[in-house]
């Protein structure tokens, strides 16, 4: 929906709203937010609302702290869950004080890189994301155990998917917040699950995303669980993904579909791909954000880590869905649901863009299982890998011109070093696994 100063201003008074969240995301894609009372709406609204930026992760250093939130008037919404004293919402742009968009807002990043396609002719980019996420149990305190809430596997019901009124609950507060539900059910791995919602815009989606990941957090909550959207919680099992459905529309015709090809996709879906697939092992650092996102990358669950495309075949990183016309798409499915969800957007648009301007020739789709295909057949095929740890796609990251342009000097910067530092830690870190296969050998 679309709203004016005016009403919100009304909205809020009559629904009784006390308190609004003007809520941003950091870098590593953490959604935050500065709580006011209604008694300073009108402040918020008319962008004056300032904030200490120095705080948040990958933003700016102390002595350049002072930012400005410009609230998006149409990401409005009252939350469902407080009856009483009720809590309101607004996604926010951020801004410095001398009036420019703050370089290093993931949403601006994003909002840059839609630009770019719109001067390129492309009206709108649509994403149709697939975030999936585990239920776990929590202790008497509140705290997350490591025990799963069910033992369903694909498509089970109850009383084998038990976390079936959880995810019933979760659509039922999606909806009564404007989301249209397509489907949802019980994952390939216990206590694993997806939800899926219509796509959108892809600014639109990205805020979809970070608000799916609040209300799923926060009714598992109210059911005794806790939600992870960590891409790799348990070794042996399935991890999760946030495959990525994409499109380009000049106004209202799909710029992906030609009915004359043998496939139904247009020369700029082709090249679209192509630019994906070039990029893939430079964008992964973004769409694959975490340490933890590599485990998920290996074969034999699901999950692609070869950079492939196919219009029958899932084990590559790009498959072609069946549907055809208005809903012909890309599917991209190395993604993750830890990334940063308008800094993978950006990525992704701005690779598929690069394959565009460039005419980038498509590979030939391989149609084989590439799990089962030994090294020399994929070597022989031009199969490459994606990145096999966080370390190696940082490496291919700020080796890309295209990706390091999607992101800027800034966000570059600060994601670089932040992630330098996350994979020290980790590399320095003696594991459990350390312990028990070393310690009585030697």
């Amino acid at each position: 929906m679309s709203y004016t100063k005016e009403d919100i201003l009304r909205i809020s008074k009559e629904e009784n709203v006390r308190f609004v969240r003007l809520q941003f995301t950091d870098l590593l894609g953490a959604i935050k937010n500065v709580e006011i009372p209604v008694s300073q709406l009108t402040k918020a609204l008319d962008n004056k609302m300032m904030f200490d930026g120095s705080s948040i992760e990958g933003y700016v250093r102390i002595e350049e702290s002072d930012m400005y939130l410009y609230p998006d008037l149409d990401s409005w919404l009252i939350f469902p869950w407080v009856a009483e004293n009720r809590v309101a919402r607004l996604i926010c742009d951020v801004y410095l004080p001398d009036g420019n968009p703050f370089p290093g807002d993931p949403r601006g990043i994003l909002k840059r890189n839609l630009k770019e396609a719109e001067e390129m002719g492309f009206t709108s980019f649509n994403v149709g994301p697939e975030p999936e996420f585990f239920l776990f149990k929590t202790d008497e305190k509140g705290n997350p155990t490591n025990e799963l809430n069910d033992q369903g596997g694909y498509f089970d019901l109850a009383p084998t998917d038990l976390g079936e009124n959880c995810r019933r609950d979760i659509v039922i507060t999606l909806e009564e917040m404007g989301f249209e539900i397509e489907a949802s059910h019980h994952e390939v791995a216990p206590g694993q699950h997806e939800i899926d919602f219509k796509y959108a815009d892809a600014l639109k989606a990205a805020d979809q995303i970070q608000t799916f990941k609040l209300v799923v957090k926060t009714i598992a909550r109210q059911h005794g669980l806790h939600a992870t959207f960590m891409p790799k919680p348990l070794f042996g099992m399935n991890g999760s993904g946030m495959h990525c459905n994409q499109s380009l529309f000049q106004g209202k015709v799909n710029a992906f579909v030609d009915e004359s090809d043998e496939l139904g996709l247009s020369k700029t879906a082709r090249h679209f791909m192509a630019g994906t697939l070039k990029h893939a092992r430079a964008f992964a650092a973004i769409t694959n954000p975490t340490v933890n996102s590599y485990k998920r990358l290996v074969p034999g669950y699901e999950a692609p880590c070869y950079v492939a495309w196919s219009a029958s075949n899932r084990s590559p990183m790009i498959r072609i869905p069946a549907s055809r016309g208005l809903s012909t798409r890309v599917e991209v499915r190395n993604p993750d649901p830890a990334a940063n969800p308008y800094l993978a957007l950006a990525v992704l648009l701005k690779a598929g863009l690069d394959g565009i301007k460039r005419e980038l020739s498509l590979p030939a789709p391989i149609d084989r299982n590439i799990y089962i295909m030994s090294e020399e057949e994929r070597v022989e095929e031009g199969i490459p890998s994606l990145p096999a740890d966080l370390k190696e796609a940082l490496n291919e990251l700020i080796r890309s011109e295209v990706i390091c342009d999607a992101l800027g000097d800034h966000a570059l910067a600060h994601f670089y070093e932040l992630k330098e530092i996350e994979w020290d830690m980790y590399r320095t870190q003696v594991h459990q696994w350390e312990r028990d296969q070393y310690i009585t050998l030697y």
